[in-house]
C-alpha cells in the first residue's frame, strides 16, 4: 500500500537504529509538548517511589509497572490519534470531535484501571505504617 502522504518520494528502509532513534524522538517530543503525558511521568515517579519505600512484592510490582506501561501507551496512541484527526480534518467536524473523545475515554479507562490496583496494592501498606 502507498502512503499517500509520501506522494513522489521513495520510501527507503530504515535501519533498526534509526528506527529507536524515531521512536525515541517521539517519546521526546510527547514530553516537550504534551502536558498530560507530563502529568503521566510525574505519576509514574511518585508510584514508583512508593513502590520502592513500601518495598512491594514482586508480583506487585509487575502490575504496577505493566499499569503504567499501559496508560502511557494509551496517552501515546491518543495524542497520535489527536494529531492525525487534525491533519485530516483542521476544521471542526462532529465525526472527528467523536474520535478525539472516545481515544481520550480510552486513556481515562486504563487510567481509573491503574489507580483502582494502586489502591489495592497501597492502602494495605499505607495502613499498616500507620499502625490501624
Amino acid at each position: 500500500m502507498k502512503n499517500v502522504f509520501m506522494k513522489g518520494k521513495k520510501q527507503a528502509k530504515i535501519s533498526q537504529t534509526k528506527s529507536f532513534a524515531v521512536a525515541f524522538q517521539g517519546i521526546w517530543t510527547l514530553i516537550c509538548s504534551e502536558r498530560n503525558f507530563r502529568f503521566h511521568l510525574f505519576a509514574t515517579v511518585a508510584v514508583l517511589s512508593c513502590c520502592y519505600f513500601f518495598e512491594v512484592e514482586k508480583s506487585e510490582w509487575l502490575i504496577v509497572l505493566l499499569l503504567i506501561g499501559l496508560v502511557l501507551c494509551m496517552e501515546t496512541l491518543n495524542t497520535a490519534i489527536e494529531y492525525l484527526c487534525d491533519l485530516v480534518s483542521p476544521e471542526y467536524h462532529p465525526i472527528v470531535k467523536k474520535i478525539k473523545d472516545i481515544s481520550a475515554a480510552g486513556v481515562l479507562l486504563s487510567a481509573i484501571v491503574a489507580v483502582i490496583a494502586g489502591c489495592i496494592i497501597f492502602i494495605p501498606y499505607i495502613i499498616a505504617m500507620l499502625g490501624f
